[in-house]
């Protein structure tokens, strides 16, 4: 038998605070070495259909962490003109598959698991590095500019929260967080968000970067977690030149996504977030400017799948196919 869960249904059973430690573990774990995860495949989709050019982008991400019951293989798509359709740029499938048998256990869909599994890197890195934080600066207003403050304001009391978009996107996403008792509003301005921001959050699909380099203040954090190849970019490279430290959840990939291409940075310099988590880091000085760099890690989707599975047949809520 294998169990479907909807989108809505997984909605209603995950819990973005009691999946953090979910995710801090796998992050720990893969830095250990005890995950199998493939490198993911990116392919481009939609040619023909509408010209010569791709309308997207689909990726295929397995994983499997050591001990567990279930490995994981996750479909997404990434298509940028959804915006002009009404539809999430983002959307995903998950496969769950027993590890003992390979039967298929359930087929849920991905897309608030990706969202929700990344946003907890954002509240992670708070947690760790900027533990006081009171003001946020949040360059995009899809999901994730959603998704990313609210896993935050789970770790921090967050006061202010600044949300930049050049559309009026940034209005929606502060009026969604304001419905969550979240104290955000939108911008007009990169530099009107970032400036005196304790934390940054970077989380757009963008070619270039997306806020100045010299509005950053002393002691911030930036989390950044939108590029995830070459041609992506969302930090000037003085940003991570800069930097006291950068930690990177995959630390092979990180180095080859355009906001470490544009430095003289290479994987050497990246700190893996999983050391960071497991071990700490204490600043030596207030002022210390930090990053975090996230290209996501199939190793979270199977953690977070397994885990929204288990509370999903706790609570009765799975939808049995035969």
């Amino acid at each position: 038998m294998v169990t479907i869960l909807s989108e809505s249904k997984v909605e209603q059973v995950l819990d973005i605070e009691a999946l953090l430690p979910v995710v801090e573990d796998a992050l720990v774990q893969q830095t250990a070495g005890n995950v199998e995860r493939p490198e993911r495949i990116h392919f481009p989709v939609g040619s023909g259909l509408e010209g010569d050019e791709p309308l997207g982008t689909g990726i295929a991400m397995p994983a499997y962490i050591h001990g567990d019951s279930q490995f994981v293989t996750k479909l997404v798509t990434v298509n940028e003109g959804n915006e002009t359709r009404g539809l999430p740029t983002l959307h995903a499938q998950i496969l769950l598959t027993d590890a003992r048998t390979g039967v298929t256990k359930a087929l849920m869909g991905g897309t608030t698991v990706t969202n929700a599994r990344t946003g907890c890197i954002g509240a992670l890195a708070v947690r760790a590095l900027a533990e006081n934080a009171t003001t946020l600066g949040v360059l995009g207003a899809g999901a994730q500019g959603f998704w990313q403050t609210r896993a935050i304001n789970t770790v921090a009391s967050l006061e202010d929260v600044r949300i930049h978009s050049p559309s009026d996107s940034r209005d929606r996403c502060a009026a969604r967080l304001r419905d969550e008792g979240i104290p955000a509003h939108a911008v007009d301005s990169a530099r009107r968000a970032v400036d005196g921001a304790d934390v940054v959050v970077t989380a757009t699909t963008s070619l270039e970067p997306v806020f100045p380099a010299d509005a950053l203040a002393d002691g911030a954090l930036v989390v950044a977690i939108g590029a995830y190849e070459a041609g992506m970019q969302e930090l000037e490279p003085e940003v991570l030149e800069q930097a006291d430290c950068v930690f990177a959840d995959v630390p092979t990939e990180v180095a080859e996504i355009g906001d470490l291409l544009a430095t003289d940075l290479s994987e050497d310099d990246l700190v893996p977030l999983g050391n960071l988590l497991a071990s700490g880091y204490t600043r030596a000085s207030p002022s210390e400017t930090l990053v975090v760099e996230s290209v996501g890690t199939a190793s979270l989707d199977a953690a977070a799948a397994q885990a929204v599975y288990e509370r999903a047949e706790e609570a009765g809520t799975e939808v049995p196919m035969d």
